[in-house]
């Protein structure tokens, strides 16, 4: 029961607090056509393929921007600003600031660094094992990466996107005391984009749990393994 409060602790803290998550509806407005078997057609989703266009330059550690104003753009920017909302750094208050300042479309920063201080509050931080500022514990290491499995176009046009983005990733305090193991996760971003000021910006956003395969046969690695690998694998600054 503890570790299942833990997750829905999480997944209301990086989703908006008076917020609902996505219905779940609905899918991308272009693409090939499948039998449906009954006679009919049903949509196939669209591979996430690299668009042939030039990508996007930024400096090691910054958070990816200047993506292209078209659809194959959007996806970019949605699977790109996935890794960055459910990452460590969210946990510390000057940082989610500053990720929020440079995701978000101009008239929904102040709203939203609001609606996440709420969110984040110090009761959530300490059953995350972590501090008022979003530090672990001394000897443990957290953590809290996202991996865009897939994006999904629900509505485009030249000035605003809707998108899902399919992710798996992994969060916890890696240490041998820990109480809060690092564990995997499986869940859908759905981010509302509109173009402004020659980029995609967010207008808002909501998670929900899934899709969710089977669990696998893996060995669970040890506290020092996984704080190992974060140290040696960085995380990418680019996606899609």
């Amino acid at each position: 029961m503890t570790v299942v409060a833990v997750v829905v602790l999480l997944i209301a803290a990086i989703a908006f607090a008076n917020r609902g998550g996505s219905d779940g509806d609905g899918g991308g407005e272009s693409g090939n056509a499948a039998s449906d078997g009954k006679g009919g057609t049903a949509p196939r989703a669209q591979p996430t393929a690299p668009s042939g266009e030039k990508p996007v330059k930024n400096s090691p550690d910054a958070l990816a921007s200047g993506f292209p104003h078209s659809e194959q753009g959007a996806q970019s920017a949605a699977a790109n600003y996935a890794v960055a909302l459910v990452s460590a750094d969210m946990m510390k208050p000057d940082k989610r600031r500053e990720i929020i300042q440079q995701l978000f479309a101009p008239s929904q920063v102040d709203p939203t660094i609001e609606r996440m201080k709420r969110a984040y509050s110090s009761n959530l931080l300490s059953s995350l094992g972590l501090d008022k500022d979003g530090n672990p514990p001394k000897g443990a290491t957290f953590i809290s990466r996202t991996v865009p499995v897939g994006t999904q176009v629900r509505k485009y046009d030249d000035n605003t996107a809707k998108l899902d983005v399919w992710c798996t990733g992994v969060f916890g305090n890696a240490g041998k005391k820990s109480t809060n193991p690092v564990r995997n996760d499986w869940f859908t971003l759905t981010l509302d984009l509109k173009w402004t000021d020659g980029d995609w910006k967010v207008q808002d956003f909501a998670q929900k749990e899934g899709p969710a395969p089977v669990n696998g046969d893996n060995r669970a690695s040890g506290a020092e393994e996984i704080s190992d690998a974060v140290e040696k694998f960085g995380g990418f600054t680019y996606a899609r």
